[in-house]
């Protein structure tokens, strides 16, 4: 899942392109099927159409870099049409490397439409020893519209103490604020405190937006003020434990 840093050279050179060009995918409902209206590769991500399966059009994300370096900024804009439904995953984890003082981004823009599904199955994004990244999803969710997320944040590789991330999430459902979070973990001493991570250095989600499902999962599970719940685990390994999320991103998936 992690690559080789790379080398200064590549670095450059990917600095003096266009580092911020979106990934941008979008899907439309044409009668009895999803048809994919937009696949456009950014600058990070290569959107790839798969197999159909079941009521839904899949596309995964595929890295065309190495990873993150100072000075980029990932951006992915994602549409799913009125009663259009999408499964989109990731094939490969994400690592911003050693920033040497500056600084990247990751921003993901999502609008679901009426009726509209989307099931994003996010692998981690790995915040190397020297990272600064500051991550940021904006979702807007319209009548009836659903949304299930898988997001894990690591921070550092084996052996590592991990970057800093500052991570913000905002979803509007009909127009009206749903969740609305920012997690600042940009302070090497403070996040080890107890009641914030202490020793662990995993943080992974499961999160559903404009619909509550019908298997909750106590105690992992915290309800949204509207429809929706969202499940989250801190744990100290490397990656992600997938006995306790993977089963509730499996019934959840189900459930929406």
């Amino acid at each position: 899942m992690y690559e080789a840093p790379p080398t200064s050279a590549e670095g450059d050179a990917r600095r003096a392109g266009e580092t911020s060009r979106p990934t941008v995918v979008a899907v439309e409902r044409d009668g009895a099927r999803n048809r994919i209206d937009t696949l456009r590769p950014g600058a990070f991500l290569a959107p790839m159409p798969l197999h159909a399966r079941g009521d839904a059009a899949r596309i995964a994300l595929v890295g065309t870099t190495a990873g993150l370096l100072a000075g980029d900024a990932l951006a992915l804009d994602v549409t799913v049409g009125p009663g259009a439904a999408l499964e989109l995953t990731e094939t490969a984890g994400l690592v911003a490397y050693d920033h040497r003082g500056g600084a990247s981004s990751w921003r993901a823009r999502v609008t679901v439409a009426a009726g509209g599904r989307l099931q994003w199955e996010g692998k981690p994004f790995v915040a190397a020893a020297g990272a600064r990244v500051d991550r940021g999803l904006e979702v807007f969710l319209g009548h009836g519209a659903t949304m299930l997320w898988r997001d894990t944040l690591v921070l550092g590789r084996s052996a590592e103490r991990g970057g800093s991330v500052r991570s913000a999430t905002r979803v509007l459902h009909e127009g009206r604020e749903l969740f609305v979070e920012e997690l600042d973990l940009t302070d090497h001493e403070e996040r080890q405190l107890p009641g914030i991570l202490g020793s662990s250095r995993v943080v992974d989600a499961v999160a559903a937006f404009g619909r509550t499902p019908a298997r909750p999962h106590p105690p992992l599970t915290t309800p949204l003020a509207g429809p929706g719940a969202l499940a989250r685990t801190v744990t100290p390994g490397a990656a992600r434990d997938g006995a306790g999320l993977d089963q509730v991103w499996r019934s959840w998936a189900t459930d929406l």
